[in-house]
């Protein structure tokens, strides 16, 4: 259905008063752009839950506007049905996709799980991926749950990020058609083997052409050189919450204007900057060696 293999699950952008700094907010969008990767935008990683319902319309609205060559998908959470429809039916005429995410808190079993997507589905007008993350949500979607959605005409696609290769695999082996993204930039030699069709990542915020390389590798089947060097960055990307490493990183190569979170995200999460800017100089250095 869209055939973009690296999806970065953008930050939102923020003035130091926490208002949308929109300014960045487009140089961010264009940086995608030009490194051909689609963009999530008010995910987990843009601080989509920090955010309220018109903040979240602008920014859509902003990027609608921009008329971006790349697609653009919208993340969907929370835990009232009826706000989570009504915010699709939004964004059905402005984005190119829907992320979506568990009901939050409630822990639903396997039927509420299936109910769930099926009713979000229901109001989409455009390709859907289901969202497996059990360590924000609270509940694990399993291969049966997705397997009764696949024949949904707008089921696309899986992103999985349980951290667990063994659940990769049931996926695919359950429901062999649909495309599987990881969501976890680390693992993505391990799920590429296992034939993955690309990437929702973190990291692609700051280095976006060297993780569009990086998913093209790992996707021809040229992954053992990778191991080390991009392990070590997805665990400073990670050293703190995310995004607050990223936000802080972007900050200080002079790419936004500052590191702004809304709370209870903050920069004093993070005590020391050296792992980040070890890891930014090594990406860049193998970036540049293997394009010469």
């Amino acid at each position: 259905m869209i055939n973009t293999t690296l999806w970065t699950a953008l930050i939102t952008p923020m003035y130091q008063s926490g208002e949308i700094h929109f300014g960045d907010l487009e140089k961010l969008i264009i940086r995608q752009e030009l490194a051909g990767n689609g963009v999530l935008l008010v995910g987990s990683t843009g601080e989509g839950l920090a955010l309220n319902d018109d903040e979240k319309k602008e920014i859509i609205d902003f990027s609608a506007n921009l008329e971006v060559s790349v697609p653009v998908m919208a993340g969907v959470g929370g835990f009232q049905i009826e706000n989570q429809k009504a915010w699709i039916q939004y964004c059905n005429d402005k984005v190119d996709a829907f992320l979506l995410v568990s009901p939050l808190y409630t822990k639903p079993g396997s039927v509420g799980l299936k109910n769930w997507f099926q009713e979000l589905m229901d109001v989409a007008d455009k390709p859907c991926m289901i969202y497996n993350i059990p360590s924000r949500t609270g509940v694990k979607i399993t291969p049966k749950v997705i397997k009764d959605l696949s024949g949904h005409s707008k089921f696309w696609s899986i992103k999985e990020a349980s951290g667990s290769i063994a659940d990769y695999q049931e996926f695919s082996e359950m429901v062999p058609k649909a495309s599987m993204f990881s969501g976890d930039d680390g693992l993505l030699p391990y799920f590429a083997v296992a034939g993955c069709s690309g990437l929702v990542s973190v990291s692609s915020n700051i280095w976006p052409k060297e993780t569009a390389k990086y998913v093209k590798l790992c996707l021809s089947g040229d992954t053992e050189p990778l191991f080390p060097i991009w392990k070590r960055a997805n665990e400073a990307l990670f050293s703190a919450p995310n995004p607050v490493p990223v936000k802080i990183l972007l900050h200080q190569k002079g790419i936004i204007e500052n590191s702004a979170l809304r709370s209870p995200l903050t920069e004093k999460e993070l005590k020391n900057l050296d792992q980040l800017k070890q890891a930014d100089a090594e990406i860049v250095n193998w970036y540049q060696k293997i394009n010469n």
